[in-house]
Parts: C-alpha cells; structure tokens; sequence
C-alpha cells in the first residue's frame, strides 16, 4: 500500500471517530437537556430520568435539533413554563459545549 493510500486511510479512520464522538455528544447533551428540562418542569426522581430519556429518543425523529427543541418547548407551553425560545437554545447549545467536554474526556 503507498503512503497515499496509508494517508487516505488514516483520514478516514479519522472521520469515523469524529463522527461517533459527535454522536455520543449529541445524545450525552440530549440526556442532559432532558434532566435540566425535568427540574424545570417539576420532575425528580426515576420520574427526571424517564424524561430524559424520553427527550433522547425525541432527537431520532429528524436531522438536526429541531425535534428535540419542539419536545421541550412543547412541554414547557403544556406546563406553563416561562421560558423563551432563546432562552432554551441557549441552554441546549451551553449543554452541547458540557457534553463534548465530557466525552472528549472520556475517549
């Protein structure tokens, strides 16, 4: 094999951990979206953690984030929860940075 193809691989390999690194944020930042949101919503308990579940599952309906943005937010309108479009985001996006800390830490 040449160094190109060595060099190719090697990107690759790359790519694929990235990706699964991504992965795991994604659904570590899920889970803890899903227990701030629970503390918001007056859960605790094994009750906290089936809703953070819940919001994990949430996020494989579609690409992207918007699914599990509508899940919060469409708990927090139903419970009254006095909280802005912004200022969930914000909290998903700040969760999101907590996540790929700790799973960089991990790996």
């Amino acid at each position: 094999m040449s160094s190109f193809d060595d060099r190719e691989k090697g990107f690759e390999n790359k790519f694929v951990h990235d990706q699964e690194l991504e992965f795991k944020a994604v659904v570590r930042r899920n889970k803890l979206l899903g227990l701030w949101a629970s503390k918001q919503l007056g859960l605790d308990g094994d009750a906290a953690d089936s809703y953070a579940k819940e919001v994990v599952k949430s996020d494989f309906e579609e690409a992207g984030d918007e699914d599990v943005f509508r899940k919060v937010r469409a708990d927090f309108d139903a419970k009254a929860v006095d909280l802005s479009d912004h200022q969930i985001r914000r909290r998903m996006d700040e969760l999101m940075a907590e996540a790929r800390r700790q799973v960089k830490e991990e790996g």
